[in-house]
């Protein structure tokens, strides 16, 4: 983070600004907005500011700088084109423990201007920290056009009963969940429209529904790894959450994308690692729940396959706890998709056959019938039973030609792709990082003339702080 957003009361706070050209004026008319005190130093100001003078709604307090002005100011702004000058601010203004902002020039500031999308009391601040204002631009235009300009009605309205429903229900997360249910409601467009009658009669309604309140319990995948496949609903439920339940191979990424107030617990199951039982997991989802809270049980990949979702909706089920399930896009779809990797075609694969590694059955190729293979076999986390997995199939007499894809750490900028044969991938196995998918079947040969992602990867592109999504992920 390259700088730190805050949110400042300038309300009669003193702003002292150099300059007094068309710069100037911008900021100028910028603070006012905030009811800061405006102090102007210039050898000459322009029309526009004269009159805010003779209005006396700011002051011009000399034509030249001295550090004597710098006493009793909140912020100092040079807008001038005279370097040497703004060097002297930018260097006197630290010196003085002041924020400073140097237009222009970042080297000399310890403080930018946003971008601000004002809605009042609602205020959107923006920045690519200088880089890029054109991609700012644009990123300010798809939020302009999704916040209604009439928002601020809702927020004063909230503002006015606040602290009357914090007393009416008392327990913080009991508010939360009373304000999302009004600003998810019908409420809200009524305010937008001005229907406030009717918009009073809905408010009460929702109070009276809510003081009886249970907890939900949502079941969510978080797909494979990028957090740019996570499903738009996941993403609006992770963010509701007051308590998240994840797994070991849930990210980071996803993990943030979380209320900062929410409590998170890993109940990951790690093969000869730490290990949560399964009944400790369905406990922990009744008892949370049971007290009100917003739950989710947040998944690797698709909480239905290898997920053990269901063995967890069966206990919600049975507490009679209210709950919704969220799919999500399951590692052999999602790998493959980022390997270039079709699991099925018409020329070379009829089908696809998923197998779990952990709880593999030495019986399980029993299906196999002849030494082409006419499906494609996808085997999540095959690493402990690679060789047995290997053997089995040679004992099959399946053609040792066919081509094996062994994917770690898929979908992500650590992805990892080998290419091998029924007889040698468990040695790549054995070298490798988990988790680890392995694709066996002839779609695998895509992967040399398909494969888009690892070579994106393996130049560089968008590869910054390991985060090849970031800049789709939000768009």
């Amino acid at each position: 983070m390259e700088y730190f957003p805050l949110f400042l009361n300038l309300k009669k706070k003193r702003i002292l600004i150099i300059g007094g050209g068309e710069v100037a004026k911008r900021k100028v008319f910028l603070l006012l907005r905030s009811g800061a005190l405006i102090q102007i130093i210039a050898k000459n100001i322009c029309m526009d500011l004269n009159k805010l003078v003779l209005q006396k709604k700011i002051e011009w307090i000399s034509t030249i700088f001295h550090e004597k002005y710098l006493k009793k100011v909140f912020l100092v702004i040079s807008a001038t084109n005279d370097n040497v000058l703004n060097s002297k601010i930018s260097n006197l203004s630290t010196k003085n423990f002041l924020f400073v902002n140097i237009v222009d020039d970042k080297s000399k500031c310890s403080f930018i201007f946003p971008s601000i999308i004002d809605r009042n009391p609602v205020i959107i601040s923006l920045t690519s920290s200088g880089y890029s204002p054109v991609l700012l631009k644009l990123i300010r235009e798809k939020i302009e056009s999704i916040i209604p300009f009439q928002i601020g009605k809702v927020v004063n309205f909230a503002k006015k009963w606040r602290e009357k429903i914090k007393f009416y229900f008392k327990k913080t997360y009991l508010v939360r969940i009373f304000w999302e249910k009004v600003f998810n409601s019908i409420f809200l467009n009524q305010i937008l429209i001005g229907q406030k009658e009717r918009a009073f009669i809905t408010f009460k309604d929702i109070i009276k529904k809510s003081k009886c309140q249970t907890g939900e319990i949502f079941i969510v995948g978080s797909g494979p790894g990028d957090p740019g496949l996570l499903t738009l609903r996941a993403l609006q439920v992770i963010q509701q959450a007051d308590i998240v339940l994840y797994d070991s191979l849930v990210g980071y990424q996803v993990l943030e994308l979380a209320r900062r107030d929410s409590k998170k617990f890993c109940v990951g199951k790690r093969y000869l690692g730490k290990h949560f039982s399964q009944k400790k997991i369905n406990d922990l989802l009744i008892k949370f729940a049971s007290k009100g809270n917003k739950v989710v049980r947040l998944k690797g990949g698709d909480p239905f396959i290898f997920g053990r979702g269901g063995e967890e909706l069966e206990k919600i089920v049975s507490s009679k706890i209210p709950f919704q399930i969220i799919p999500g896009i399951t590692a052999a779809v999602g790998i493959a998709a980022y390997t270039g990797i079709p699991l099925t075609h018409r020329k070379f694969s009829k089908g696809v056959i998923f197998i779990h590694g952990n709880d593999y059955d030495r019986n399980i190729f029993s299906f196999l019938k002849s030494k082409n293979i006419a499906y494609t076999i996808v085997i999540y986390m095959v690493k402990m039973n690679a060789l047995n997995i290997s053997n089995d199939l040679i004992k099959k007499k399946i053609s040792l030609d066919i081509p094996v894809a062994i994917i770690s750490q898929g979908t992500t900028s650590h992805q990892t792709v080998k290419i091998s044969c029924i007889k040698n991938f468990p040695d790549f196995c054995s070298s490798i990082h988990t988790p680890i998918l392995l694709i066996i079947g002839d779609v695998v040969n895509f992967y040399r003339k398909c494969n888009w992602f690892n070579l994106n990867m393996s130049n560089k592109i968008f590869k910054k702080n390991n985060s090849y999504f970031s800049l789709f992920y939000r768009s």
